[in-house]
């Protein structure tokens, strides 16, 4: 098909389009040849030309990009500070001035803690302690101890009849009774404590 013919038939075309219609050009191939004109109806557009959706929430965004965040107010900004607020910000400035020279004064405070706790340790060191009376929880815990080796030996005795027992078995056995009378003074000696606190 020549240029002559194609633009024949473009005047064709053009002649009998309808209102709103229109028409495209005819177009190359990669090839070389030329393709027919063709005719688009009204309200047509073609998918290449047609816009990219974009959801209300993002068209807002965009909109709004510039205003900030929702409820902000710029006037509030723009509006005199208060007294409380005012107030509030000096003392800000005035605590980070603080800080700047306490860090500043730090190295003769640590001097004075330092011999402040010197002193302390010192009379630590000087009281003395009473070793002699165990506390009550070391008390408890040597009745629970000891109850518990009396039971196992007592159920060591009862075996004893069934079969024969080894030496170590024979030793906590030869021991039963020096434990009884340790649990024994032991929960005298609780009784005791136990009574003496009540009188304080």
């Amino acid at each position: 098909m020549s240029d002559d013919e194609m633009k024949k038939q473009i005047a064709e075309l053009t002649k009998t389009l309808k209102e709103g219609e229109r028409l495209l050009a005819p177009t190359r191939r990669p090839d070389g040849t030329l393709r027919k004109a063709q005719r688009v109806r009204a309200g047509y557009h073609p998918p290449d030309e047609v816009p990219k959706y974009k959801p209300k929430p993002a068209l807002l965004n965009k909109e709004m990009g510039s205003a900030g965040p929702p409820g902000y107010d710029p006037d509030a900004d723009a509006r005199p500070k208060t007294k409380s607020v005012k107030r509030n910000e000096r003392k800000k400035r005035q605590a980070a001035i603080e800080k700047d020279t306490n860090v500043e004064d730090g190295a003769s405070e640590d001097a004075a803690k330092k011999e402040s706790a010197e002193a302390l340790s010192s009379l630590v060191n000087d009281l003395s302690v009473e070793d002699s009376t165990p506390q009550a929880q070391d008390v408890d815990k040597k009745i629970r101890a000891l109850k518990k080796k009396i039971r196992l030996t007592e159920a060591l005795e009862q075996k004893s009849a069934e079969q024969e027992l080894n030496p170590e078995q024979l030793e906590k056995l030869a021991k039963l009774e020096d434990w009884r009378r340790e649990l024994k003074q032991l929960e005298d000696q609780k009784t005791e404590e136990a009574c003496h606190e009540q009188i304080v």
